[in-house]
Formats: structure tokens, C-alpha cells, sequence
């Protein structure tokens, strides 16, 4: 007990919103930045700028931070993970990133950017789940005041990009055994049924609306339909 057994953080970062352990690491999620804390060693940095790992018989070593201004605002119910990705958003930022190996990369500039800066800028709760069987992650932009305005989109990484826009606004989300569950108004739901397009007890409909220029001597080429006409 007389052991110095706590770690103080730069008071810039913000407040402590989440932490996570990274194999033998801490990750910890601050309101403004995302840092990597080391458990019972810590990083000497040669004039290189390469890291040699030392041991420490503190429990809390060193704390590295990410390259990147971002992160996680007040949202830590957007943090996500699935093997060694985490996903999470900076609503203060208008920001989806992905902590990986690589370190922070950000997420929403793959063709959503405008979407998120002006959906964030108006979200109380965003919801973050991944779904092992659709292998998305997804998340639930919440806006107390005017739920109208509740969205769900998902992050694919095979496409490395967003396909997806759901139905659904969950208050949670979950995978387990291969089998992706959300929760709403305290009852817990599985995606895997054959009944499509219900969720929570409503049925939806879909449709696709396909928008073409008025030329019709000219063949028309797209990333997954060819028309011709």
C-alpha cells in the first residue's frame, strides 16, 4: 500500500471514458485522445525514434499515446471490437475510427464524411455492436430530442467502406457464437430468424430505386448491375 499503484494522465486529454486491454497492454479512451498504456514495463525510445521495451515492477507502466487527435468524446457505448479491431466515434470530431495494429485510422472519410459531421454534431447516444455473421459493424446514431432522426449504418470491412443502412435502432448490440443479438425495450432479439425485414415486431418493406441519365444509346456500367437500353 505504500507502492505509488496509480497512473495520472495528461488532464488535456479529458476524462477516462473507456478502457480495454490489448494482449499484454491497457487501451485507454479518453474524451480527446487514445493512448496505450504498458502493464509491468515500460518503452525507452533510442534517438531513432525506435522503441526498446524494458521491464518496470510498476503494474501500470508507461503511457504511449496513438498518433491522431481524436477520441471517444463522451460516447463510450460506441466502442466495438472484434479480434484486434476496436471501433469507436469522436462526436466532438464528427469522427468513426478503427484502432488496429496499425494504430488509429479513421473510418468516416470512406464516403460518409458529410453524413457523419452533421449526424454526429446531433447525436446523444450512438450505439456501437460488431456482427460476427455479417462481419459489419454497426452503429446507432440516437438523437433524444428528435427520434425521427435515429439512424443505423454499418462498416464492412471486406468492402473497406459503409453497404449497409439499417431499420433497426437498437439500445444494444451483441455477438455470440456466431449469432448477432440486439436488445430492445429490454427484450433481446436474434438476426438469424427466417422472417425478413421484421424487427422488434414491425415489418418493413424494401425497395430499390434505380436512377439513370436519359441517353439510351449509351451503355450504362455499374459496380454491381449492367443495364443496357
Amino acid at each position: 500500500m505504500a507502492e505509488a499503484i496509480t497512473k495520472d494522465i495528461n488532464p488535456s486529454y479529458g476524462s477516462i471514458q473507456k478502457l480495454d486491454t490489448r494482449d499484454t497492454n491497457v487501451s485507454v479512451l479518453c474524451e480527446d485522445k487514445v493512448l496505450k498504456i504498458l502493464t509491468n514495463k515500460d518503452a525507452l525510445f533510442n534517438a531513432d525514434g525506435n522503441a526498446n521495451v524494458t521491464s518496470n515492477r510498476a503494474v501500470l507502466g508507461q503511457a504511449v499515446p496513438y498518433v491522431g487527435e481524436f477520441g471517444i468524446s463522451t460516447n463510450p457505448e460506441s466502442f466495438a471490437k472484434y479480434g484486434f479491431r476496436t471501433y469507436f466515434t469522436d462526436r466532438a470530431r464528427g469522427a468513426v475510427l478503427r484502432l488496429s495494429q496499425d494504430g488509429l485510422e479513421t473510418l468516416h472519410t470512406k464516403g460518409m464524411g458529410d453524413y457523419f459531421s452533421d449526424k454526429l454534431a446531433n447525436t446523444s447516444v450512438a450505439i456501437g455492436s460488431f456482427d460476427d455473421n455479417k462481419s459489419s459493424y454497426n452503429i446507432s446514431l440516437q438523437n433524444n430530442k428528435a427520434r425521427g432522426l435515429d439512424d443505423t449504418v454499418s462498416y464492412k470491412e471486406q468492402v473497406s467502406g459503409w453497404p449497409s443502412r439499417k431499420s433497426y435502432i437498437p439500445e444494444n448490440g451483441i455477438s455470440l457464437n456466431n449469432v448477432y443479438y440486439t436488445f430492445k425495450n429490454g427484450e433481446m432479439y436474434s438476426h438469424d430468424n427466417e422472417v425478413r425485414n421484421n424487427f422488434y415486431g414491425v415489418q418493413y418493406s424494401s425497395k430499390v430505386k434505380f436512377i439513370f441519365n436519359e441517353s439510351p444509346e449509351v451503355v450504362k456500367s455499374f459496380l454491381t448491375l449492367n443495364y443496357e437500353g
